[in-house]
Formats: C-alpha cells, structure tokens, sequence
C-alpha cells in the first residue's frame, strides 16, 4: 500500500525554510513544510495547500526534485511516498500555524540532529538542485536501517 505525501522547502539564496513540527507525526522535529494528499486532488496542489496551512506562504513555483519510499521494519509493504518540492518564489510572510513553526536557517546551519535520520542523505542533493529518487527503511525508533539514494535525470 502506497500513501502519497508532499513536501515543500523554500530555498532562498543561501538559507532554507523549515518549520519545528508541533503535533502528530513527526513531533519535535524540524521538516518541510507539507502532508498528505487528499482524494481528488493533485500531488501539486496539495504541496501548495499543506504550505499555506503550515506556514502562511502560497508558492508561486513548485520544482519537484525527489521522491522518496520510507517504510518501517517490518512493514515494509506499507509505503509512505513522499514528493519533495523546492520553492523559490513564494507570497506572503512566513508565519507559526497551528502544527508549525517556521524558522529561517542558513545552509551552514541546517539542524541535521534534530531533523528525520534520513534526512543526511537526501538533503545535500536537494541543496544542490538534483533530482534525486530512493527508499528508507527505518527502525521502530525512526532511525535508517537502510537506505538507497540516487541522483537521476532532470526531467
């Protein structure tokens, strides 16, 4: 079973948008801005939905660089695709919303240790504008077991 999920990080010259995730999956983390992808609509517009509900901004751009398979050990039939959108042009202010709280980081200071463990893996293409595709596969504690990750063709 496959679940489609989004997620949008606005990368403006030298710094990234993350938000510290406040409730649900996820909790205490810092992450892109996104979720899942209601019935009937498009992976594009539930990017540009999930980033209006969580920080206030409506993306005038999406560019989708990744996407990436997680799975948990042991249910690994149970797949959580996620989209993963850069934006550089965006309206508005960034603002805290009820599930987030954007913060401004420069790229020297992404907080890796308190991001998801796989996010070592994938990000440094995403910073470097590559598509990029693969899987994670992740403990009981949300750390990477496995992972295969790979730069592919712009499309």
């Amino acid at each position: 079973m496959i679940k489609h999920l989004t997620l949008c990080i606005i990368h403006k010259g030298g710094k990234v948008l993350l938000g510290m995730k406040k409730r649900g999956f996820g909790e205490g983390k810092w992450n892109g801005f996104g979720g899942k992808v209601n019935e009937g609509e498009t992976i594009e517009s539930a990017t540009k939905r999930e980033l209006l509900e969580e920080s206030g901004l409506t993306a005038n751009n999406l560019e989708k660089l990744g996407v990436l398979d997680f799975s948990w050990k042991g249910k690994e039939t149970e797949i959580l695709q996620v989209h993963i959108f850069k934006t550089t042009d965006f309206s508005g202010e960034p603002t805290e919303e009820e599930e987030m709280k954007p913060q401004w980081f420069e790229i020297s200071q992404i907080p890796y240790d308190t991001m998801w463990s796989s996010d070592k893996y994938w990000f440094p293409l995403f910073l470097e504008n590559k598509n990029f595709a693969g899987k994670v596969i992740f403990d009981e504690n949300n750390n990477v077991l496995e992972h295969t990750i790979h730069a592919t063709a712009k499309t």
